[in-house]
């Protein structure tokens, strides 16, 4: 493929021919995924206990070349991983939050390069952190430019976090992203702490993107779930991703395990666990907080890959598609806080954008013009627009496990161990 993406009539390639087709005829063969190389490499992820159990499933050329399901779901109940698993995916909830925005967009309710206080005035008057002075009081200055609505989409914003950095304090005693905040009380509470950087000049991960959900609510005039179910899970026939999971279907959820310093996982108590799923919350996230299945989850890759559309529905336009998957972090923007480590990468509205090749076997394998995230759990989904190929991931596993992502990306492409 030389062109950004495969035209693919994924409804074509669906439905049954109407001259039957001959016995003898058989589908092509697959050009990348080898079905035993990944079973294998999974297999053996289970055996050695770095995963408890997760799923797979690749798509390759519009159709399905593998899907695999391993090891425990629950170790406490003694149940395995199968197809109707579902998982927390954590941070793969901002690409879904991403796309809801951009629907949006193609309506013309927004620019990328509004500044954010037009649509949420409540960060009309961030300051940037500049040190402290003699008596231990935090000294502000302006910033030469507002954040846009573009720096919320590509982490660019200032934005700080409860890490360690120098307003950290001040964030964890704010407390914006408590699940018993309402959007609007998030960017009241985001208002209160200063920038950590000028907007546009470094990469931080931070609650940005509850911001991006807060303006969907006020575009489009729903609750964020609301229209995030209307514009995006009902088209795309996604009926197993919501926030709140009722009980006849909670013992269909992944247990989350925590790799100990010997190597060793202990589940976490469902209970603690699933808290956020379990119960009805005040805070509707764009960051996190959904549950998936991997066929829903797969569906949703499936329509970016398609640019925008899945089985004739088209959620987003073409070219909207190709400005979110395409790298807006410029060269001058070399603070990128841990985004190195997933490789040759930049970042576009709401994915990582694979570009450059991997130099090593060290890193993380892909091709140039991938786009892609990840979750906190170690769950990951990708989009190979040069091999029409789409793959998900989903393990349940902190902390985050680079590992198992490298490791499943060499057995997809077949790459030397």
């Amino acid at each position: 493929m030389n062109h950004f993406f495969k035209l693919v009539g994924l409804a074509t390639l669906l439905l049954p021919s109407c001259t039957p087709a001959p016995k003898t005829e058989t589908l092509p063969e697959l050009k990348i995924v080898s079905k035993q190389r990944i079973d294998q490499t999974l297999f053996s992820l289970v055996d050695q206990g770095v995963i408890a159990g997760g799923s797979a499933l690749v798509f390759e050329d519009g159709q399905e070349a593998y899907f695999g399901a391993f090891g425990l779901a629950d170790g406490a109940a003694n149940r395995e991983f199968d197809r109707d698993t579902l998982v927390q995916i954590y941070s793969m909830t901002k690409p879904i939050t991403g796309v809801a925005l951009m629907t949006l967009y193609e309506q013309g309710l927004f620019s990328l390069d509004d500044p954010i206080s037009k649509h949420v005035p409540e960060l009309a008057s961030l300051q940037i952190f500049s040190g402290k002075d003699e008596n231990g009081d935090v000294i502000l200055q302006n910033p030469e430019h507002q954040p846009t609505v573009r720096d919320f989409m590509r982490h660019s914003a200032g934005l700080a976090d409860d890490d360690d950095n120098p307003v950290g304090e001040l964030y964890r005693l704010v407390d914006p992203t408590n699940w018993n905040n309402t959007l609007t009380q998030v960017a009241e509470k985001l208002g209160q702490i200063p920038l950590l950087y000028e907007p546009g000049t470094q990469w931080r991960y931070s609650a940005a993107v509850d911001i991006q959900a807060l303006m969907v609510e006020r575009l489009s005039g729903m609750p964020f779930d609301d229209y995030v179910q209307q514009a995006v899970f009902t088209p795309l026939g996604m009926r197993q991703t919501s926030y709140f999971l009722p009980e006849a279907h909670r013992s269909r959820m992944a247990g989350l395990y925590q790799t100990q310093e010997d190597g060793s996982l202990k589940q976490l108590p469902n209970e603690e666990a699933h808290a956020f799923n379990i119960q009805r919350q005040t805070l509707t996230p764009g960051n996190f907080g959904f549950v998936s299945s991997i066929d829903d989850y797969m569906r949703f890759a499936l329509m970016l890959q398609n640019e925008g559309t899945f089985k004739g529905v088209q959620i987003l336009k073409p070219q909207t598609v190709a400005l979110m998957a395409t790298n807006m972090l410029s060269d001058d923007v070399t603070e990128r806080f841990w985004l190195p480590s997933k490789g040759q990468i930049g970042f576009g509205l709401d994915f990582a954008v694979r570009v450059a090749p991997p130099v090593n076997t060290d890193e993380n394998f892909g091709v140039v013009g991938e786009f892609f995230w990840d979750g906190f759990a170690s769950t990951l989904f990708w989009v190979d627009p040069e091999n029409d190929l789409t793959a998900v991931l989903f393990v349940q596993i902190t902390p985050f496990n680079n590992d198992v992502h490298n490791a499943f990306r060499d057995a997809v492409y077949n790459q030397p161990d």
